[in-house]
């Protein structure tokens, strides 16, 4: 396996902060069941419609293709590319895994999102071996047991490790010294820094700064007046000062689903049949975590992209795809006439609690109960054959205009996931 950089001999054993970040994470996961487009140009992503790339080979990224792209714009980038459907129960469980070996090195995990996380190796040392040796431990346990890669930055700080996995990708390994930090950072371009993006660049190119060194050489006081409060936060980070320590992740806040759909509609009957197959991917989900809802929130972007978000309470918690499409169309039908045609609709299941535990309350009517038991039928044979291999029969046939779903975060590497952290790799 690969070391990157001129730094690989050196061991330093302040650096116990590491970020693992998988490569393209979701093509990855595809090529496991498609071994016969290994090497070549792939997306993962819905290949019609306004859908957009949900995450491209580093052979698709060579001409361009990004992640979040339209994936209108990444054909037009790379048309001989192999568009692959996206299967994201499939991303779940190998998340889960990958989370599942971090664990196994260190309780001191971050997770950001799906397919990367900070951790803090400091107590396992004395059981595993230096930080490099971690490091290269879990990339081989990822890749051995899932088939899959992942690159590994390590440092002293988070901010720094998550530049070094940057730099070390695809499948590889960067160190960065504690004491050859600020060394490295200057070498860097001042787009390295958290939180400068494009507009802030142009704003510093303007004073002639470009470089991580010349943000380290300009005075606060000047910084604070560009940028504001932001001024001093990357003058320090410029200096390789950043405090944070890895705190474990809490469970998730939400989880849910959204659709763009290829042509806006206006017709209510397939607005809730897509929110009854929403329904179904969100409680899925909400199963396979061993969680339950205690609210349900509705979003619905119009034609000119102006955007309404609706919630409720639920009357108990749930993880049936019974109870969330119940909430939704009463969401749906608070909103009276609609003004405009719809462009997106989503919904999301909010103030999760574990399922273990959970009291219900006991009532007569036992349906949904019965309602729950099925579903649960449904995760297994889906799960043994395939997804959608059982549907609901109102969504055997998609509704017409609607296509593949991507990510309900708002998130630059999104999906169907929690509501926390990027994707992407």
């Amino acid at each position: 396996m690969p070391v990157r950089s001129d730094l690989a001999g050196i061991e330093d054993a302040d650096c116990t902060i590491l970020h693992v970040d998988m490569d393209a994470f979701y093509v990855s996961v595809e090529l496991l069941s498609r071994p016969d487009l290994q090497g070549k140009a792939v997306i993962a992503g819905s290949p019609s419609g306004r859908s957009v790339v949900l995450s491209a080979s580093y052979e698709a990224r060579r001409f361009g293709v990004r992640s979040a792209m339209p994936m209108v714009n990444a054909l037009r980038l790379c048309p001989h590319a192999v568009v692959l459907e996206p299967h994201h129960h499939l991303y779940a469980e190998v998340s889960a895994s990958v989370m599942e070996i971090f664990g196994s090195v260190t309780p001191m995990v971050e997770q950001l999102s799906v397919d990367e996380a900070f951790l803090d190796v400091a107590g396992s040392i004395r059981r595993l071996g230096s930080p490099r040796t971690i490091g290269e431990l879990i990339r081989t346990m990822i890749h051995r047991e899932l088939g899959i890669t992942a690159s590994v930055g390590i440092a002293s700080t988070k901010f720094v490790a998550k530049i070094a996995s940057t730099r070390a990708k695809p499948d590889g390994l960067l160190l960065i010294p504690a004491a050859r930090t600020v060394e490295y950072l200057h070498t860097l371009p001042v787009s390295a820094l958290w939180g400068v993006g494009a507009k802030t660049q142009e704003v510093l190119a303007r004073l002639g700064i470009r470089t991580v060194e010349d943000v380290a050489r300009t005075p606060v006081s000047v910084l604070q007046r560009t940028l504001g409060a932001t001024g001093a936060h990357v003058h320090r980070l410029a200096w390789g000062q950043d405090p944070r320590p890895v705190t474990v992740s809490r469970q998730e806040k939400s989880i849910g689903a959204e659709e763009t759909f290829a042509s806006d509609v206006d017709d209510d009957d397939l607005l809730r049949a897509e929110l009854l197959r929403l329904s179904h991917r969100t409680a899925t989900r909400l199963r396979s975590a061993g969680l339950q809802t205690g609210g349900v929130s509705l979003k619905v972007r119009y034609a000119d992209f102006s955007t309404l978000t609706r919630s409720r309470r639920l009357p108990e918690p749930a993880d049936s795809a019974h109870a969330l499409y119940a909430a939704a169309c009463q969401l749906l039908e608070s909103l009276g006439e609609r003004p405009l045609s719809v462009r997106l609709i989503g919904i999301r299941a909010e103030r999760l609690e574990g399922a273990a535990g959970t009291s219900h309350q006991l009532t007569i009517d036992r349906q949904d109960d019965n309602w729950r038991l099925a579903e649960q039928v449904l995760d297994k044979v889906n799960g043994k054959f395939g997804a959608s291999m059982v549907l609901p029969a109102r969504l055997l046939k998609p509704p017409s205009g609607a296509r593949g779903g991507h990510p309900a975060d708002g998130q630059p590497k999104r999906r169907d996931t929690g509501a926390q952290g990027p994707a992407g790799g």
